[in-house]
């Protein structure tokens, strides 16, 4: 099993989340709508007033990873890992053998 320093890369995105929004221009309100948080759940996460969960993490990691205009800044700020990428290409390979 991979070993991901979960509190560690949650860290770092949190002290990210507001330039990632501000490259693509939205609103606290806006992100939170897209992976389904309250405005004031988001807003809580971005300024450290609130813990981010590992799923909220998950949600956010894909919607800025996946979008062209901020997955650099993804990647270089080290907060999706080649062990958490590893692990859910692993998890996904097992489930795609469960599934034939």
């Amino acid at each position: 099993m991979y070993k991901v320093d979960k509190d560690g890369i949650v860290e770092k995105f949190v002290y990210q989340l507001p330039i990632l929004r501000a490259v693509l221009d939205m609103s606290q309100d806006d992100v939170g709508e897209i992976v389904g948080l309250s405005r004031q759940t988001y807003s809580s996460i971005e300024t450290g007033k609130r813990k981010m969960t590992w799923s909220n993490f998950m949600a956010l990691l894909f919607f800025f990873y996946f979008n062209p205009s901020t997955k650099e800044t993804v990647e270089n700020a080290g907060v999706f890992p080649d062990e958490l990428k590893e692990a859910m290409r692993t998890d996904l390979r097992k489930s795609v053998k469960e599934d034939v």
